[in-house]
């Protein structure tokens, strides 16, 4: 019984331990923004919001914190550049996989319109289009605003619609095979994938061991008393 209590012990110490860190620079990881409202912050700051990250798509993660994880977003792959910052863990889906396409690689043209100041020239350039790097959008005093890469510069501008993209087939099967419906886990807000597998595996071995010692234990051998 003393032995079987040890095993037991052991396994639960195990079992209850905190899940061991993946070697970052052996693997990759990912965590995806399920929701529409999962921030991209310059800082681990709630007030260093820059924009919100396109739902269903993912942030590479650097290394996942209590409250803050910091992350990487996009790549450099011209004309597109890779940003770092940090996301809320509480926020993030934490997976088991590499995306096939983690990031929203999307591009917006816009139009402005020049003043007509008279003079020369008969107005053939009054209307000058732009293209940006789409990262995603906020509303500051109830104003749209997309956060834009042209070249080198990041900046705002302003827009009268949300953009319209389509979703990550791969955050939603992955969502749709766990059951989950619209709920981000990972930190705080969950176990991931790799947390049940342990405890899954523990467990497993919890009974099996215990079966184990139950079979093997002997009968009471009678003790021989000398005379």
């Amino acid at each position: 019984m003393k032995r079987f209590t040890v095993i037991l012990s052991m396994l639960l110490l195990f079992l209850f331990a905190p899940a061991p860190q993946r070697a970052q620079a052996a693997e990759e990881r990912y965590a995806a923004a399920v929701e529409a409202d999962v921030w991209f912050y310059s800082s681990e700051n709630e007030n260093s919001r820059v924009f919100l990250l396109p739902a269903t798509y993912y942030v590479k993660v650097i290394s996942e914190g209590e409250t803050f994880t910091r992350v990487e977003y996009l790549t450099d792959d011209g004309p597109y550049q890779k940003i770092s910052g940090y996301c809320r863990t509480e926020d993030l889906l934490f997976v088991d996989y590499i995306p096939v396409r983690p990031y929203l690689k999307k591009e917006v043209t816009l139009s402005y319109t020049l003043p007509q100041t008279g003079g020369l020239g008969g107005g053939s350039f009054s209307t000058v289009e732009k293209t940006f790097v789409y990262y995603g959008h906020r509303y500051e005093d109830g104003v749209l605003y997309y956060y834009v890469l042209s070249g080198d510069t990041f900046d705002y501008i302003p827009a009268e619609k949300e953009l319209e993209y389509e979703k990550n087939t791969d955050c939603l099967d992955y969502l749709a095979a766990k059951g989950v419906s619209g709920e981000a886990e990972g930190g705080q807000g969950g176990m991931n994938a790799s947390t049940i597998l342990v405890i899954c595996v523990a467990c497993a071995a919890a009974i099996a061991i215990a079966v184990l010692v139950i079979r093997g234990k002997h009968a009471p051998v009678a003790e021989n008393h000398e005379d």
